[in-house]
Order: structure tokens, then C-alpha cells, then sequence
């Protein structure tokens, strides 16, 4: 889909079908393909979307254009989120989601750069991406070049240290060109072990008794806190995130999200981090989506 407003940034009513159509995708392409994350993919759509058809510059016929902004999907198992925006985008046709972590796919269940033109890494093992990408905005830092660099992670990767260098050295740079959006939904796959009265299932709030905001800020970010779901937010957020101030720091967005967004069987469910739908959910899904096709799996 191309957007439709004259400077190439999609309206928030464009926006907004966008996303229930990615989070379609995402079901639909999981549920084909028996494989594949949910919960993750669904929790980081409307940021993806925003990101994607409104804030990044890119040229998807032009996947190599040397002035594109960077991303990185640091949370790499939710690759599925990023393939169904990407191919909404205009990188590929819809229609190739359907070969989604097949052996010879260019659609791998983690990104593979070499494998699929727009991807500026490759991801997967969690921890990294931040790293990635302060390489990435320092090195167009030094050589004067326009690129804003976004790398997205997820709240339980946090918990890497590798990560914390990257946010260490970061600041020590100044780069006001590099954006992390923290995806924020409170629940991984495996972690800590279940408080008093709970079960397996209920791995909550990684960062429970951590002030993130507060954290970040010591060591020199800048913060900016929103409702992960909320367009107007997620827009405002990234223009600040990309804004030159006074005080240039590299900025994190904290979004506060919903795992398995847009589907009342998916969100807020452990289970659904990963998962497959059946033919009923396919259907209810459809439903609550507003999706017109008739689709289920074999």
C-alpha cells in the first residue's frame, strides 16, 4: 500500500486499517505456516505500522538508497510483524508471506539480511540489536550522513547485558541519531520464577520493580513514555525521537503495550508469545479485525 497523502505519510485512518490488516497477516501466516511467534508481532504493530508508513525514510523500490533511515528489529523471533508491514509497504508482495520460514524462503523465522533486501540486520539472538545500531549512528554521525537509526527491543531482552553497554557507550556519543523503542508488554517467554500464587504462565512485568524511565535518564537518554497502541502518541513520539535539541542524547521510547493486541483470545496470554489458531479463532479474528476475506487454513 502506498500512502496517499502528498508527502508519502499515511493519514492515522490509513494507519489504523493498517495495523488490523498486519495483525491478520500475522495470524494468517503463522497459522499456515505452523510456525512462527504471535504475542510479540501483534504487541509491536502499531509501532511498526507508524514507523514504517509514516516516520521512517525509505524507499522500498530502493531498499539500498544510501540516505535511508535504519531499523532493527532487535527482537528478531518477531520477525513476522516486521515481514507483514514490510510487504503492506510495497518490499514484496503480500502474496510471498505465504512461503514464511520455509527452508529456501527469503522470509526466515529470524531476519536474515542476506536473504531479504530492506533488512539492515540480521537478528535473533536477543541482545544485540542495540549494539548494531550504535555502530550504525555512529558511523553516519562521523561522516555527517541524514540516517536516523531505530532499533526495537523487547522488555524481557532488557535484561541482557550487552544491551547496557550499547545504552552505556550511546550516551557517551551524544547520538541524537539513534532511537530505541522499547516494546513494552510485560510478558516473556521464560524468566524469573512465578510469584506466590501464580504458575508458569504468569512470567509478568520483567521490569517490575525497576523504574526503567528513571534508569535510561541516569545514564543519559532521553525518555519519552507512551501508550504503545495510541497513534497520535507513537507519531509525536517519533517526531521528537528524531528532533535535533539543544542537548543532543540518543532518545528511548518506553511503549507501553499489549501482548497479542487486537485479538481478545490473544491479548494478555503467556500462552500466546507463541501459538497457533485454529479455524474458529481464524474466524473470530477476522471479525474483530474488520478482515472481509474468507481465509483458513488447511
Amino acid at each position: 500500500m502506498t500512502p496517499t497523502t502528498a508527502n508519502g505519510q499515511a493519514t492515522l485512518e490509513e494507519l489504523e486499517h493498517l495495523a488490523r490488516r498486519g495483525r491478520w497477516l500475522v495470524l494468517k501466516t503463522v497459522a499456515e505456516s505452523k510456525a512462527g511467534h504471535v504475542g510479540g508481532p501483534l504487541s509491536a504493530m502499531d509501532l511498526l505500522v507508524a514507523l514504517f508508513f509514516h516516520s521512517l525514510r525509505i524507499r522500498p523500490h530502493e531498499p539500498d538508497w544510501a540516505e535511508r533511515d535504519r531499523f532493527i528489529l532487535s527482537k528478531g523471533h518477531s520477525a513476522i510483524g516486521l515481514y507483514a508491514v514490510m510487504a503492506l509497504r510495497g518490499y514484496f508482495p503480500t502474496e510471498e508471506l505465504a512461503t514464511f520460514d520455509e527452508i529456501d524462503s527469503r522470509l526466515q523465522g529470524h531476519p536474515d539480511m542476506t536473504r531479504l533486501p530492506g533488512l539492515d540486520a540480521s537478528t535473533g539472538s536477543l541482545g544485540q540489536g542495540l549494539s548494531v545500531g550504535l555502530g550504525m549512528a555512529l558511523g553516519a554521525q562521523l561522516a555527517g550522513h541524514p540516517a536516523h537509526t531505530w532499533v526495537m527491543l523487547g522488555d524481557g531482552e532488557l535484561q541482557e547485558g550487552m544491551v547496557w553497554e550499547a545504552v552505556h557507550v550511546a550516551a557517551r556519543y551524544r547520538l541524537h541519531n539513534l532511537t530505541a523503542i522499547i516494546d513494552l508488554n510485560g510478558l516473556q517467554q521464560y524468566g524469573w520464577p512465578a510469584r506466590a500464587g501464580g504458575d508458569r504462565g504468569d512470567r509478568l512485568e520483567p521490569w517490575a520493580d525497576t523504574d526503567l524511565a528513571l534508569v535510561l535518564r541516569a545514564f543519559g537518554w532521553r525518555v519519552i513514555e507512551i501508550d504503545g497502541h495510541d497513534l497520535p502518541q507513537i507519531l509525536g513520539a517519533y517526531r521528537l525521537a528524531r528532533a535535533r535539541v539543544a542537548d543532543p542524547r540518543p532518545t528511548a521510547l518506553l511503549a507501553h503495550t499489549v501482548k497479542g493486541k487486537g485479538l481478545s483470545f490473544a491479548e494478555g496470554t503467556h500462552a500466546w508469545h507463541t501459538g497457533i489458531a485454529d479455524a474458529g479463532q481464524l474466524q473470530q479474528a477476522r471479525v474483530e479485525l474488520d478482515i472481509a476475506e474468507e481465509t483458513a487454513p488447511e
